[in-house]
């Protein structure tokens, strides 16, 4: 009777303080119906298919683009959509807004301390590091050669084989394999050789794959407890993910022994500078950084490189063949301009290119949303109240379909929004045309921008020049309307299937090999 007794206390009091939590939460704010222990659970399952969208929904209908959302085994979570919020947490009160302890755990046992992964003295250290190789000269030179040499060598035979022979393509598989070529060659020195028809297809590649699936399950997995008792227990995908990191580590790491070995030897045998790498590994180990410290700042690079931009061009090129008007514009610019105006003008005189790649990363960013876990309580700039604690998320794929951010046609593919200045002001569309990163959150913003951006940007040009200089691509169904899959980064679910035509040397005007190098550095300089 005494236990039983305790136990009806039990559940008044979480019944009292879930209540009191619940309209204290939904002061500021609208957010999904929730029931007392179990939160939103059943809304969340009865749009477990649509989630993107369904918050879109739930923020666009709230006064502030902001929503409060209780789950099962979960901290309370703040979402918002409000550009205000965002640079609270991104810039204003960046301090209280790390990672966290639940986001470092769930990529922990991939990237361990790396940059992505760390908060406060250890992401700064790293980030001043990284901050200056990607500045270095070298590394950029690096970059435009090796995408010189991809797409000479693989990407445009193998679309050019595809056309010859009337073959179906998919566009991202083809795109993902030749983005993750690039960030090994840049980042490790080495090549998979992902692209080549002749090599099978690698270990190290298909255990990236393998692990970033299996890590963005834990990301949206509904009670967390799950996959962390799985992880405890060895079972599952959580065994599997744990022999996928192995092979990523020991692969990252006998690269380690080996560079250091062959430093060793020019160091003794009398090699000159002239000898040295440019790969990011290598200029790590010569800054004296330990072996693990290595391995993991070079794997973040690798994660945060290898998808990125292949989403960004795949969901680039869907639209283009959704919006013949915007190619024939892009293709204008690409095809008439060449290295010379290219290398005269910089990225800014790209303006059409930059601005339609802009404009798909608003519709389909290539991270959904992004978290951060508040050190201390707050209260945000729209009045949101945040506890100690609160995951905070601000959701990209949201913003970029908020007509209150964006206008009544923020639904449409439309260049206008990039292109409202004169063509001859100086600087790229995103900054001449007032556009708050705060807005547009693509790369964050703040303290923690992405240092890979300009570089992105770069590789986006070359590839999406380098391919419509000489290839129509049409659809394999023309009426499908592709799904968006936010994985750790998004993918369109089923691939892109493409039928490849060759638009001939007399829209190339260089037979058919790729651009110079220097109008891919122009256009990220």
């Amino acid at each position: 009777m005494i236990c039983y007794t305790l136990w009806l206390v039990a559940c008044c009091l979480l019944l009292l303080l879930y209540s009191v939590r619940l309209r204290t939460g939904w002061s500021h704010g609208h957010g999904p119906r929730s029931y007392p222990v179990i939160g939103c659970l059943v809304a969340f399952y009865q749009n477990r298919r649509r989630l993107l969208d369904w918050y879109t929904e739930l923020l666009a209908a709230s006064p502030t683009q902001t929503i409060v959302v209780d789950r099962l085994g979960a901290r309370r979570t703040v979402v918002t959509a409000n550009p205000a919020n965002v640079e609270h947490i991104l810039k204003g009160n960046f301090g209280n807004y790390p990672k966290g302890k639940p986001f470092t755990d769930i990529l922990g046992d991939l990237l361990g301390t790396g940059i992505f992964n760390v908060d406060g003295e250890l992401w700064y250290a790293q980030r001043k590091l990284v901050s200056h190789e990607f500045s270095a000269r070298a590394l950029r030179e690096l970059e435009f050669a090796v995408l010189e040499d991809e797409a000479r060598a693989r990407l445009v035979p193998a679309l050019g084989l595809a056309a010859a022979r009337g073959d179906a393509v998919d566009m991202q598989d083809l795109l993902r394999r030749f983005s993750f070529d690039v960030i090994c060659r840049v980042s490790l020195g080495v090549d998979p050789g992902c692209l080549d028809p002749a090599l099978p297809a690698p270990r190290l590649a298909a255990a990236f794959d393998a692990a970033a699936g299996i890590i963005a399950r834990r990301g949206a997995a509904p009670v967390a407890a799950v996959w962390k008792a799985k992880r405890a227990l060895d079972i599952g995908t959580e065994r599997q993910l744990r022999l996928e990191i192995r092979v990523i580590h020991e692969a990252v790491m006998d690269l380690i022994h080996m560079r250091k070995k062959e430093q060793a030897l020019m160091v003794n045998g009398g090699v000159g500078g002239d000898g040295k790498r440019s790969d990011l590994l290598s200029r790590m180990i010569e800054c004296g950084y330990p072996d693990e410290a290595i391995r993991d700042m070079v794997i973040s690079f690798i994660m945060a490189g290898r998808d990125t931009t292949s989403s960004a061009l795949t969901w680039f090129f869907w639209l283009l063949t959704r919006h013949r008007d915007v190619e024939r514009e892009v293709l204008r610019e690409v095809a008439g301009g060449g290295a010379s105006h290219a290398a005269a003008g910089g990225q800014g005189k790209m303006r059409v290119l930059h601005a339609a790649l802009c404009e798909t990363m608003r519709l389909y960013p290539p991270v959904a949303w992004d978290s951060k876990h508040a050190a201390a309580g707050d209260v945000l700039p729209d009045g949101t109240r945040v506890e100690r604690g609160d995951r905070v998320t601000y959701f990209q794929y949201g913003m970029g379909r908020m007509e209150s951010i964006w206008g009544a046609d923020a639904a449409e593919f439309s260049l206008r929004r990039w292109l409202s200045l004169p063509e001859d002001t100086v600087g790229p569309p995103a900054h001449v045309a007032g556009v708050s990163p705060f807005k547009y959150p693509v790369f964050q913003a703040g303290p923690r921008t992405c240092l890979g951006k300009e570089m992105a940007f770069v590789q986006m040009k070359f590839v999406a020049s380098t391919v419509l200089r000489r290839f129509e691509l049409t659809p394999v169904d023309e009426g499908r309307v592709p799904v968006f899959l936010p994985l750790m980064t998004a993918h369109m679910a089923g691939g892109l299937n493409v039928t490849v035509r060759s638009r001939g040397d007399q829209i190339t005007g260089d037979g058919g090999g790729a651009p110079p190098v220097a109008s891919a550095a122009a256009a990220g300089n």
